[in-house]
C-alpha cells in the first residue's frame, strides 16, 4: 500500500490541469534525488531537556550565543552570508502578557477596528468581533460557504484603506469548487471583498474578486497561504501556497499557476498594473514574485512601505523574504533542510543562480507563521523589531532588522508553550498575539 502522501499527492497530479510549462530554472526536480540523514547531535540535545508540547526543545537564553543548539536537518546546510541564521541572542524589554480571551476556536487572524475592537476570524469558519474586555460577539453574518479541514478554512482579513468611510473588508478562504469532470471535490484559495454592518453582526455585498489556480482535491489541504496585506496604493498581495506534498513538485516555479507565489491585485481582483509579469507570454498576470512554498506571514512594513512574508520550509529551511517584483525565491530549486521523509530535495542544495536568498533562516524549523514590524513607542527597546509567531517553535519569535540584516533574535512567550498563529501591532503600540488554540492575548511593559 503506498504511503498517504503519495496518494495524496498521485491524486493531485491525475486532477491538476494539463498546462504548458512556463520558464523555469535549471536545477528543478519532482522528486528527491538521494538520501541525507543528518547524523545528529545528541550532546547538545541533552543540554535541552526543557521541552514543548511538540517535542521542540527549548531555546537557548545565553546573551550572545544563538537560540538554536540543534544540528541543522541538512547535513551539509550553511549560510551564503554572514547572519543569514542564528543570529544571537539578546534581551531586551520586560514584558506583561494579558489574556484577552482564552474563548476562540483556532482563530486565525485578526485585524483593529476604529472602535478598538478587533475582528478575529477562526479558521473553523467563524468571524467574530471581540472587545479590548474579551467579549466575544456571535458569529458575523454573510461568510460565503468554505472548506474546513486540515489547514485551511477561514484564514486572513484585511480593512480596507479607508474602512471608516467604506466599511468594506478583505478575507481569504478556501472555497469548495465544483468540478463536473471530477469525482473528487475540490477547492482553492479565494479573496473576496464585503461590507461590515457591526451593529447588525453581518457581512453585505460580498463578492469574490480572486480565485487562485488551479484548483485541487480537497484532500490537499496543506500549504495553502492566504495571508493579506495591503500596500499603501491600496492594492492586495496575497499569498498562495505551492499546496506540495511529498516529494514537492515544482509548481512554484512555474508562470502558469498560483500556486508558489506571492500574487498582486486591486480591490476588484484585477492584476495591478505594475506586475512584473503582465506582458509574458504563459505567465499569469497576478503574479508578483515566485518559488515560494507555504507562506504563513506577510505584512508591510509602515516605515518603508516594502513587503515582508515568512515561510515554512520542510525539514529545515522556514524563511523570512524581503519580497520584490519579479524575483524567484528558490522553492524548490534550493532549500536549507531536507523533506520530510529524510531525502535531500533537488540536488540538495543550499543556493542557485537566478534565485534569491532569504534575509533569514531557521533550519531545524520554527514553523513560521505571522508577521509584524514594531515601529510603535510604548516599547522603545523593540524598535527596529520584526515579530514571527512560530507554531512548532511555539513561541513568538523578536528579530532585531538593521537594514537588512538580523542582528539579534529574542524568543517570547516560551513559557506558555503555545503555537502562535498570529502577531500584530495594535494602534496604541502594545503587541497582540493569537495562539492556535482558543487565545488572544496582549503583550504591554512591565
Amino acid at each position: 500500500m503506498k504511503p498517504h502522501w503519495i496518494a495524496a499527492l498521485l491524486t493531485s497530479l491525475v486532477a491538476l490541469p494539463a498546462v504548458p510549462m512556463a520558464q523555469m530554472p535549471a536545477g528543478v526536480t519532482t522528486a528527491p534525488s538521494a538520501t541525507n540523514i543528518p547524523t545528529g547531535n545528541p550532546e547538545g540535545v541533552a543540554r535541552m531537556q526543557n521541552r514543548n508540547s511538540t517535542g521542540f526543545p527549548a531555546p537557548q537564553t545565553i546573551e550572545g550565543k544563538p537560540i538554536e543548539t540543534r544540528p541543522p536537518e541538512l547535513a551539509d546546510d550553511h549560510p551564503v552570508f554572514p547572519g543569514e541564521t542564528r543570529a544571537p541572542y539578546h534581551a531586551t524589554a520586560p514584558y506583561n502578557v494579558s489574556v484577552i480571551t482564552d474563548q476562540l476556536k483556532s482563530p486565525w487572524s485578526l485585524a483593529f477596528l476604529p472602535d478598538g475592537k478587533m475582528l478575529v476570524t477562526e479558521k473553523v469558519g467563524n468571524l467574530r468581533i471581540v472587545d479590548v474586555g474579551g467579549t466575544i460577539s456571535s458569529p458575523v453574518t454573510g461568510l460565503p460557504a468554505l472548506v474546513t479541514r486540515g489547514q485551511v478554512g477561514l484564514l486572513d482579513v484585511a480593512l480596507d484603506p479607508n474602512f471608516a468611510a467604506n466599511k468594506r473588508i478583505f478575507f481569504s478562504y478556501s472555497e469548495p469548487v465544483h468540478d463536473p469532470n471530477s469525482t473528487l471535490p475540490k477547492n482553492n484559495i479565494a479573496i473576496a471583498r464585503a461590507r461590515l454592518d457591526e451593529s447588525a453582526g453581518a457581512l453585505t455585498e460580498v463578492t469574490v474578486i480572486f480565485r487562485a489556480k488551479p484548483s485541487l482535491p480537497q484532500t490537499v489541504a496543506a500549504n495553502q497561504g492566504g495571508r493579506t496585506a495591503i500596500g499603501r496604493d491600496g492594492n492586495l498581495f496575497v499569498t498562495i501556497g505551492d499546496r506540495s506534498s511529498s516529494p514537492p513538485w515544482d509548481m512554484a516555479q512555474r508562470l502558469d499557476t498560483d500556486l508558489g507565489k506571492i500574487i498582486h491585485i486591486t480591490p476588484d481582483g484585477a492584476p495591478a498594473k505594475d506586475n512584473p509579469f503582465l506582458n509574458r507570454t504563459g505567465a499569469l498576470p497576478e503574479v508578483w514574485s515566485i518559488g515560494h512554498r507555504s507562506e504563513e506571514g506577510l505584512t508591510i512594513d509602515p516605515a518603508t512601505g516594502q513587503l515582508w512574508e515568512t515561510e515554512n520550509g520542510p525539514r529545515g529551511g522556514d524563511k523570512l523574504i524581503k519580497v520584490q517584483a519579479g524575483k524567484n525565491y528558490g522553492w524548490p530549486v534550493y532549500v536549507h533542510g531536507i523533506d520530510y521523509p529524510g531525502e535531500t530535495i533537488g540536488e540538495g542544495i543550499v543556493e542557485s543562480s537566478g534565485t534569491e536568498q532569504p534575509v533569514y533562516y531557521w533550519d531545524p524549523v520554527i514553523a513560521p507563521s505571522g508577521l509584524a514590524f514594531y515601529r510603535g513607542n510604548l516599547f522603545p527597546q523593540w524598535k527596529n523589531s520584526v515579530f514571527v509567531g512560530a507554531m512548532r517553535g511555539q513561541m513568538l519569535d523578536r528579530l532585531t532588522i538593521d537594514g537588512d540584516k538580523v542582528t539579534a533574535e529574542e524568543p517570547l512567550l516560551v513559557d506558555l508553550h503555545s503555537r502562535i498563529r498570529d502577531v500584530r501591532i495594535g494602534p496604541e503600540g502594545a503587541v497582540y498575539v493569537l495562539t492556535d488554540d482558543t487565545k488572544l492575548l496582549k503583550l504591554t511593559p512591565k
